[in-house]
């Protein structure tokens, strides 16, 4: 296949992609939803009996960067063009933080073998970090306090991994459930966290540009979630690279064997407790940079907002999509936060299906929808 070839089966892959996910964000009635829903399957169905999926496959595989790049300008596009429509950007957004979070779960889950079921406690520091931070160091710019929030989670993660690491299987996993309702607990009691009223966020403002107010006129105008949009997108891009970079590296090549054979891994002189603290850091790093945005976007933060049916969501996300596969964690995402949303009727009832998705997926398809594939070592090539 010719570069010229490869880059137009991109761009159309792409092209398709952001049709659908502006159908998503866009549509309003039920009954449109619904019919995008049973659309869809039957055209990626259509699509793979062409082969077309495998031409895009192939062809993202030959060029990843590429296909980033263009994926990242067509969600843009999308922005431009849903620029005065708020709620739809505030999904797209969330959408993108979470992504970002369940990246992070993707290196500790699906790379390390390390369960974990405090993922939103880790974005609940870096939204308390955040708000603290901000409210305390007027002088300190906001760009350096999300990434102090993100070094917070990591740094408190990296202690919670201590009695993780002397522990196996669902002990561990009690381990991390119990740091969740411990940290809401806390937050809940403590007068300097706001207690359960909880403490309000200043917006951003990333190098003279006011994230709380509408988008700059000279751009075209439009809603002030423009700005955090395109901030969770340029996040969770460099959350995805860096998680691709991880699993072609010789970083991710220790984590799969730690994850496959611990006492085989530690026979060839790897040390698995130093990688699968890496990992948790590096995750929870992720969630808590996705965490002060999300802070700084909704202006208000309480322990109400992190409790642990969103951490069941979060894995969730991860499970629908599959295990170990970066690129699985956003439709998937954009599934389980839209939905919902738009299907107003199940609203109600919205942990009860995420419950049943779960045991179907589990006995079903225990890989996830879209199955993690053998490593790429090098472009084009597997093993």
């Amino acid at each position: 296949m010719s570069q010229l070839k490869t880059q137009l089966v991109i761009l159309i892959g792409i092209s398709l992609s952001v049709i659908v996910l502006y159908g998503f964000l866009y549509l309003e009635h039920e009954w449109e939803i619904g019919l995008l829903l049973v659309t869809l399957p039957v055209a990626i169905l259509l699509l793979k009996r062409a082969n077309m999926l495998i031409y895009f496959q192939t062809a993202a595989r030959m060029m990843p960067r590429f296909t980033l790049v263009s994926f990242v300008l067509g969600v843009l596009a999308l922005i431009l063009l849903l620029r005065h429509e708020h709620f739809a950007l505030l999904m797209l957004t969330t959408v993108l933080l979470y992504v970002t979070v369940s990246l992070g779960l993707t290196i500790q889950f699906g790379f390390a073998g390390l369960v974990n079921f405090a993922a939103i406690a880790f974005f609940g520091i870096g939204a308390y970090s955040m708000a603290v931070l901000n409210h305390n160091f007027h002088a300190v710019p906001d760009l350096v306090i999300i990434l102090f929030s993100g070094l917070i989670s990591a740094l408190l993660g990296a202690l919670l991994i201590l009695p993780i690491l002397r522990t196996r299987g669902h002990y561990a996993a009690l381990i991390t459930i119990a740091f969740g309702i411990l940290l809401r607990t806390f937050l809940e009691v403590n007068d300097v966290f706001g207690g359960p009223q909880g403490l309000k966020v200043d917006g951003l403002e990333i190098l003279g540009w006011d994230f709380a107010n509408s988008f700059p006129s000279v751009l075209g105008g439009g809603s002030f979630y423009m700005a955090y949009a395109i901030a969770a997108l340029l996040l969770a891009a460099a959350a995805y690279l860096l998680t691709r970079l991880i699993e072609a590296s010789w970083f991710g090549l220790n984590m799969d064997s730690v994850r496959l054979d611990e006492v085989a891994s530690a026979s060839f002189g790897i040390n698995a407790p130093r990688w699968k603290i890496t990992a948790f850091m590096v995750g929870n790093f992720f969630a808590g940079l996705a965490g002060a945005v999300y802070a700084a976007m909704s202006g208000f933060i309480a322990p109400a907002s992190f409790n642990f049916a969103d951490s069941l969501l979060l894995v969730s996300i991860v499970l629908l999509g599959g295990i170990g596969n970066a690129v699985a964690v956003i439709p998937a995402a954009l599934l389980i936060v839209v939905l919902p949303e738009k299907f107003q009727v199940i609203q109600e009832y919205r942990l009860l299906l995420f419950g049943i998705v779960v045991i179907l997926i589990l006995r079903f398809r225990p890989n996830g929808l879209i199955p993690r594939g053998l490593r790429q070592y090098f472009t084009g090539s597997s093993a």
